[in-house]
């Protein structure tokens, strides 16, 4: 499937690494609807299913922290094997336990993601693995094929989140037990992912010329960049899957099969824009692409919770679906670009660290938010701090240029690794 995708000279590693990618991405698309629905099918509110979606995404950012500290010490394929190991416990765990509070600290330990995009622990350690195994010129490229699958792939899960509610008339406890399946279906995924990264080189190609290492030279640009991603990433907490899908179900009464078609084509939507993302990136580079297209995404989100019919909603949000995206494989490419190769692997962790913490911190306001009020406040908070977040990108960094871009034109003043006066 990944083969023809693949850009030119890429090393063969990468074809496995966007076949895990689209497997643990079918699973997130999946449970992302049902974690919510499944939540209330135990009992809770809106109030616990927000603070187990935050629990999942915190325990993810310090796994991603501890990943970022010492991942050089330890081969990316070792630790991928670990998480695909993690991933099937959780899968398990939420089948086997209903009440809360195991059901809290399985959330925390495990790999179960309720947003729409991929904020685990695998992200970085797959991240820095794509960057060595392509050349400089073909690292956007590869990294929009890898934000592709994931989306085409968390898609089709999320249209499949209508399926229990076909397969509950045949069970005599109704909905539960399709719901336990689909949880089911998320550890074997995570069994096909471990047996993909079992087949990784030992050494990755091209790490006997840039071994990892810590963060050095390029460690103010990293955490500056980091600082901004995780204002993105706590807005982009207030409206993720799970949370924006139980809106939906409250404010216009959807089924889960409606719900999941809505998503499906909305992750459609991105996953197209992936590629359109590289096209326009080599035209108005990396910073103008993040920036010129999450703007009038997050003004449409912005706008979703004014609209009077489901109609109107669902355009907004597949407009912002086919804008909102671009600035995911532009980003990761700018980060690989910004640092030493090096220092890839800790640029990815160190950046996604605070991505995830932030975003964790989000869920349970929101959760709180829609407990108190059906107008959709979290979309609201979400929409206007994402505008901040893009003003602020702009100010500070549409003059530090990655290497390509700059040999690409007339020489300018900037340098990769110098920040902007203030």
């Amino acid at each position: 499937m990944t083969l023809g995708l693949l850009p030119d000279g890429a090393a063969p590693e990468a074809r496995l690494l966007l076949a895990s990618r689209g497997l643990r991405a079918f699973g997130d698309g999946l449970v992302s609807l049902l974690f919510p629905v499944y939540l209330a099918q135990l009992g809770f509110g809106a109030f616990q299913i927000g603070l187990l979606a935050t629990a999942t995404m915190t325990g993810s950012a310090i796994l991603t922290l501890l990943v970022g500290v010492y991942a050089h010490r330890f081969a990316g394929r070792r630790l991928l094997i670990a998480a695909a190991l993690l991933m099937i416990a959780t899968g398990l765990a939420f089948i086997l336990v209903d009440a809360f509070w195991p059901l809290l600290l399985i959330a925390f330990v495990g790999t179960l993601n309720p947003s729409s995009g991929d904020v685990s622990v695998f992200l970085p350690l797959e991240q820095s693995q794509l960057a060595r195994s392509v050349a400089d010129r073909e690292r956007t490229s590869l990294f929009a094929r890898y934000s592709l699958i994931g989306s085409l792939a968390a898609a089709s899960g999320a249209l499949c989140a209508g399926v229990p509610e076909i397969l509950a008339d045949r069970f005599e406890d109704g909905l539960k037990p399709a719901l336990e399946i689909a949880f089911l279906l998320y550890a074997l995924l995570g069994l096909a992912a471990l047996a993909l990264y079992h087949r990784l080189p030992v050494v990755p190609a091209g790490s006997a010329a840039a071994p990892s290492e810590p963060l050095r030279k390029s460690r103010r640009i990293v955490l500056v960049l980091a600082a901004l991603f995780s204002l993105d990433s706590f807005a982009g907490g207030f409206v993720v899957q799970s949370l924006l899908a139980l809106w939906l179900f409250e404010r216009f009464g959807l089924s889960l099969a409606t719900a999941g078609a809505i998503f499906f084509w909305t992750g459609v939507l991105s996953a197209l824009s992936y590629l359109v993302a590289v096209r326009i990136a080599r035209r108005i580079g990396l910073i103008n692409t993040m920036v010129f297209t999450h703007l009038p995404a997050n003004l449409c989100l912005l706008l979703v919770p004014f609209m009077p019919s489901l109609g109107l909603a669902i355009a907004l949000l597949l407009i912002r679906s086919a804008l909102s995206q671009m600035d995911v494989p532009t980003r990761t490419s700018y980060v690989m670009a910004v640092v030493t190769p090096g220092e890839r692997s800790a640029a990815a962790s160190v950046t996604a660290v605070p991505r995830s913490l932030a975003a964790a911190a989000s869920p349970m306001l929101a959760g709180s938010l829609l407990a108190m009020s059906g107008f959709g406040w979290p979309l609201v908070i979400g929409g206007g701090l994402k505008i901040l977040y893009d003003l602020l990108l702009l100010a500070m960094f549409r003059k530090v240029r990655p290497p390509e871009e700059i040999q690409s034109t007339a020489p300018q003043r900037s340098s990769r690794s110098r920040l902007p006066e203030a």
